[in-house]
């Protein structure tokens, strides 16, 4: 059985390789540029070059193919057009099997960050391939870029309320994508994930204040300010606007999961904030 994982030069995508070659798979790898994942082919991970926009690229690079882990791409707007030309090129190789990285009850999901997931759905929803949904929660790692910030300041700033979000690690998700990859009974399956901590933003500051030694507590803002905040920090206005309103969609508990299917794909708890906090300040 060949597994391949586009996007695997990036964060989530990397991992998810790395699992499949811990478990005992040899996977293929699909990346925009091969430079980027020269050490993963030295350790013989078949590279493929191809780009979501580049469907003659995309057929050939799942060529043989039988499992594909399509991870959701970055560039907003454009991401349905992308995620198609994947789906349709897996059409045409006779993938058995597409796994999507989505997002946390997409179909009815309000948040800005839902839109292009929704209708990459509806795409696969009509395609010919059987596939199975990972509606992967947030990422404790969204929080570790502002972490010195907030150490440094005392002040975790957000607009999420009292809400209350269901992370993990980004290395969870990786494992449950190669467990689904690599065994059998999922697809037509819908998977909500995230992790059993389910954290306000005062018990983030909490897990912060813990990981770091230093005390840092939580603002709420109204979430035009906290989009304001993340611009003034740097962040392009489209994502600074995109953050803000996951924020006001946590104060909602739209990423509040309380499925268990990510600690049951597991077999284990998902990893702590703390964890996670604590490994990005050293």
């Amino acid at each position: 059985m060949t597994v391949a994982v586009t996007g695997a030069s990036g964060q989530l995508g990397r991992l998810v390789v790395e699992e499949l070659l811990r478990t005992g798979s040899t996977p293929v790898a699909i990346v925009r540029d091969p430079g980027k994942v020269a050490d993963l082919a030295e350790r013989g991970v078949d590279v493929r070059q191809a780009a979501y926009d580049d469907p003659a690229a995309l057929e050939r690079a799942l060529d043989g193919v039988d499992r594909v882990l399509l991870i959701s791409g970055n560039e907003f707007g454009a991401r349905v057009v992308q995620h198609t030309n994947v789906i349709r090129a897996a059409e045409r190789a006779g993938v058995r099997l597409l796994a999507y990285t989505s997002i946390p009850n997409a179909a009815d999901n309000p948040l800005i960050l839902a839109q292009e997931h929704r209708g990459t759905e509806a795409v696969l929803a009509e395609s010919t391939v059987p596939y199975v949904l990972l509606r992967n929660g947030w990422y404790w790692e969204n929080y570790v870029g502002g972490l010195a910030h907030a150490v440094e300041s005392g002040v975790l700033h957000g607009a999420a309320g009292e809400g209350r979000v269901a992370g993990a690690a980004r290395a969870d998700y990786a494992e449950a994508a190669a467990r689904v990859l690599t065994t059998d009974g999922h697809a037509g399956r819908v998977y909500e994930l995230g992790g059993g901590e389910r954290l306000t933003y005062t018990e983030l500051a909490e897990a912060i204040s813990q990981a770091s030694g230093k005390p840092v507590r939580y603002e709420n803002l109204p979430e035009a300010d906290y989009a304001a905040v993340l611009s003034q920090a740097g962040l392009p206005d489209v994502y600074a606007k995109a953050l803000a309103d996951a924020d006001a969609g946590i104060a909602t508990g739209i990423l509040d999961v309380q499925s268990g299917d990510l600690e049951k794909l597991l077999g284990r708890p998902a990893t702590p904030a703390v964890e996670v906090f604590r490994a990005a300040l050293a």
